[in-house]
């Protein structure tokens, strides 16, 4: 009987063993998971610089249609950072932006493209929106590919708050389009044969 009660404790003690070792090793997903916490460190700064770059675009329109279509996304760029943060929560990390130097670029092109334009002018609203444009698609493109990592990854929870950001997306992104067609490219556009039609009588 003492035996069999040591073979057991033995095994026992095997097995402990061979697990405690077992969730040491990386499994199937490690790399995946990497990425997809590095690519939310990486979006959670970017929304938070967005929400400052929204801003600037607000000074600078002069369009009520669009400065209205930034203000409301930039009420909803906060709920981003806040649903973000939620994740963050369920996959056990600390919400810690790390810089992103694509979005960085992009708002710094931004600032360049604005300033490059006549102030008050409907050029400088159709730039605004080409802006704000490029800023969607790489947002798009992340929590796109965000959500079907969570899907993989079996997050579903995280997946849901992920695909809700990104349908906001891409409304915001169809909205800037209806707003451009809407009347601010053909004001623009006549804006440019004002220009023309100045030049001719100067000369």
């Amino acid at each position: 009987m003492p035996s069999e009660r040591k073979q057991t404790a033995a095994a026992t003690g095997t097995a402990g063993s061979k697990n405690k070792t077992t969730s040491n090793i990386p499994g199937p997903h490690a790399p995946l998971e990497k990425y997809f916490k590095d690519a939310l460190k990486d979006i959670l700064w970017a929304e938070q610089a967005i929400i400052t770059g929204l801003k600037k675009m607000q000074k600078e329109a002069s369009n009520e249609s669009l400065t209205d279509a930034l203000e409301d996304h930039e009420i909803e760029t906060h709920k981003h950072v806040s649903r973000l943060e939620k994740v963050f929560e369920i996959i056990g990390e600390k919400a810690e932006p790390k810089k992103c130097a694509a979005m960085e670029g992009i708002l710094k092109e931004a600032d360049e493209m604005i300033a490059s334009t006549p102030g008050g002018s409907a050029t400088r609203d159709a730039i605004i929106i080409i802006a704000a444009q490029k800023v969607e698609h790489y947002e798009i493109a992340t929590y796109g590919g965000l959500v079907a990592i969570a899907h993989t990854l079996e997050l579903d929870k995280a997946a849901k708050l992920l695909q809700k950001t990104l349908d906001e997306e891409e409304d915001t992104y169809a909205l800037l389009t209806d707003i451009a067609e809407g009347d601010i490219n053909f004001e623009a556009a006549e804006e440019g044969d004002e220009d023309d039609d100045n030049g001719e009588k100067d000369q």
